[in-house]
């Protein structure tokens, strides 16, 4: 919706332009520093209307060219970062995993612990 206002509004500027482009048709003279010329008002308003817009053009294509640079290394640094974290929650998960062997490997010494304790009191073996 904005771009067709601005559309929109680029057109009437140009029609206004163009309108008051034909209603002077004079010529002037124009002092370019080094000479000075005499060429008719319309080619006056018309060529510097034209060199506004490619400068304003330029400045909108460099600054989107500018955004979109940015954008991909926003993005690649995202990807860096989901990666690092992906990788450092399975390293997680593997310490969790190996906080567990040693926890079941703990229990399990001491059930054998306990049986040893059992038998010594119980030197027949039986329960």
């Amino acid at each position: 919706m904005k771009m067709q206002w601005a559309l929109i509004a680029g057109l009437v500027f140009a029609l206004l332009t163009g309108i008051f482009a034909v209603i002077n048709v004079d010529s002037v003279q124009v002092n370019l520093l080094f000479n000075t010329v005499q060429i008719p008002l319309i080619l006056l308003i018309l060529g510097c209307t034209l060199i506004g817009g490619i400068i304003v053009g330029s400045y909108g294509i460099f600054r989107q060219y500018r955004l979109q640079r940015e954008n991909k290394q926003l993005k690649l640094r995202v990807s860096e970062l989901e990666s690092s974290t992906t990788s450092s929650a399975s390293l997680d998960s593997f310490k969790t995993m190996d906080s567990f062997g040693n926890t079941e490997s703990d229990s399990i010494s001491a059930e054998s612990d306990s049986i040893q304790s059992q038998r010594k009191g119980n030197p027949k073996g039986t329960l």
